[in-house]
């Protein structure tokens, strides 16, 4: 038997998923949450063997709460199911130890047949998607693509100086990191750009 925790922000799509999975004889949800963070209280809590996450949810997303149970090597295996086909988003999820990565207009059957071969050791990943995944590298710093993607939300150099606990000239520094290496002209066009590669 499967023991899966969901991670989807979006109550009935989280219903849709559980309700989906749990009408498998192999495969039992032993809880949701709707947020990273009531997620990585969940895997600690109930220790499940899969953890099937959203990439975009408040708080913390599914890359970065793939990349702290990578950091904390939890025994869980992550599957990944979201609308976002972006190559930058699947390569960043594949660094931190993803071993599935499905779009959610995959056929329903796919979700538990890929949970199965995950569970098994295996992987189960979009083929065309993981071609594409590494036609174009990913050239932002952890701390460039944490600085744009607060710039992105509307704060200020200094907002974000605070919020990452840094100088307000060493943000300024990251942020034009980020515009030179995109080819772009400010902060907003380098968050754009960057967004629909799937590299924020």
């Amino acid at each position: 038997m499967m023991r899966v925790l969901l991670a989807e922000d979006q109550a009935l799509v989280r219903g849709a998923l559980a309700a989906l999975l749990n009408m498998e004889s192999d495969i039992e949800v032993l809880d949701s949450a709707a947020d990273g963070e009531a997620a990585w209280r969940a895997l600690q809590r109930l220790k499940p063997d899969l953890l099937v996450t959203d990439i975009e949810m408040p708080g913390m997303t599914g890359l970065e709460l793939a990349q702290r149970i990578q950091r904390h090597a939890l025994p869980v295996k992550v599957v990944i199911v979201t609308t976002f086909a972006r190559p930058g988003f699947l390569r960043r999820a594949l660094d931190a130890g993803v071993s599935g990565y499905l779009l959610k207009d995959a056929p329903a059957e796919k979700l538990a047949e890929s949970l199965r071969v995950v569970h098994r050791g295996g992987r189960a990943i979009d083929p065309e998607l993981a071609i594409e995944a590494w036609s174009e590298a990913d050239p932002l710093s952890d701390r460039e693509r944490q600085a744009l993607r607060l710039a992105g939300e509307g704060l200020s150099a200094g907002d974000i100086a605070a919020r990452m606990n840094l100088s307000h000239g060493t943000v300024r520094n990251y942020l034009s990191e980020a515009i030179g290496k995109l080819g772009v002209g400010n902060r907003i066009e380098a968050y754009r750009l960057a967004r629909q590669k799937g590299w924020l």
